[in-house]
């Protein structure tokens, strides 16, 4: 897969949609919403860029994220976590799946607190300067987009990354003995 030339953003919280479409107009932003897209006509949006910024709502680690929460929270089969990673490092590897640039999480202070941990703790801690909290709102968004800083992507050993997952317990990730190599 190309990798698309402008920033892309993934907005991710319960008011991902309406935030992400309120920032429709706005200069150097191109804001799309994944709606009823298949996730080939998604990618390819997204791909052919045309602006700067590229603002969606459509996490592309959303089932791992929904797979580590359950998975702490012992609310899902045995497994699920491991199938969610492993569908990921090959949507990745074939180029199917890609990661964005920045998240900005909408409201983490009023998530749940593993899910909390997911984008604060596990996310953040692969890649601080690539998650950024905000509130839910489009003018605070537009403000975050123009604050983004530079700083480390996300690991080189992505799929070793993923794969150790199981192992980033929440309230102990980014902690001496948080997470295992």
């Amino acid at each position: 897969m190309r990798r698309s030339s402008s920033t892309v953003v993934v907005v991710a919280g319960e008011q991902a949609g309406r935030v992400v479409s309120g920032l429709d107009g706005l200069h150097n932003v191109r804001a799309v919403t994944r709606q009823d897209r298949t996730p080939e006509e998604f990618a390819e949006l997204v791909r052919r860029g045309g602006m700067t910024y590229i603002v969606h709502d459509d996490d592309p680690l959303a089932d791992v994220a929904d797979a580590w929460v359950d998975f702490f929270e012992e609310s899902s089969p045995a497994g699920r976590l491991e199938v969610a990673v492993e569908e990921a490092v090959g949507a990745l590897r074939a180029g199917r799946l890609e990661l964005p640039d920045y998240y900005i999480v909408l409201d983490p202070e009023e998530m749940p607190a593993t899910r909390r941990h997911w984008w604060l703790g596990v996310l953040a801690g692969a890649a601080p300067s690539r998650v950024v909290p905000a509130p839910s709102s489009a003018a605070r968004v537009a403000d975050a987009l123009g604050r983004l800083a530079a700083g480390r992507w996300w690991p080189e050993d992505t799929a070793g990354w993923l794969r150790g997952l199981p192992r980033a317990v929440p309230d102990r990730v980014g902690l001496p003995g948080g997470t295992v190599p």
